[in-house]
């Protein structure tokens, strides 16, 4: 039974677009984020979560954003600064009904506003929904 749940993991971390060997930064890490996607993201790139006082680029970034965390356009243009060129964001926002809870339409406009493209949008787990954000030049490159 646990390894069929490791592996239904592992598939969303890679149907998130992680791939093995990736530097992932984590951003926004708190104690009600979802520790089960977090091992997931490390099994399929098979390196621990870089915290923010990384100080080199990372392939991507996973921030954690509760409505309450400031600035959602400010949070993203700053995880573009640590992300290599053609690199992700996973966008990570309670789920409706959670507390922090984040409008669509304000994930919308924020990734727009920070000139990324939404690419999709998943159930990232109990609480948490996720939104994959790209550069536009990233997101034209995927066909």
């Amino acid at each position: 039974m646990s390894a069929t749940a490791d592996h239904a993991e592992t598939n969303l971390a890679a149907r998130l677009g992680f791939q093995p060997d990736q530097v992932v930064q984590e951003i926004g890490y708190d104690e009600d984020v979802d520790q089960e996607l977090r091992e997931a993201i490390e099994e399929v790139t098979g390196t621990e979560l870089v915290d923010e006082e990384y100080d080199d680029v990372a392939d991507a970034v996973v921030l954690w954003f509760r409505e309450d965390d400031g600035d959602l356009t400010d949070a993203l243009v700053d995880a573009i600064a640590y992300m290599e060129e053609g690199g992700q964001i996973l966008l990570l926002t309670p789920k409706t009904g959670r507390d922090g809870y984040v409008e669509p339409s304000e994930i919308g406009e924020a990734a727009t506003t920070a000139g990324l493209s939404q690419t999709k949008s998943v159930s990232a787990g109990k609480d948490w929904a996720g939104t994959r954000l790209v550069t536009p030049k990233a997101a034209a490159k995927k066909r």
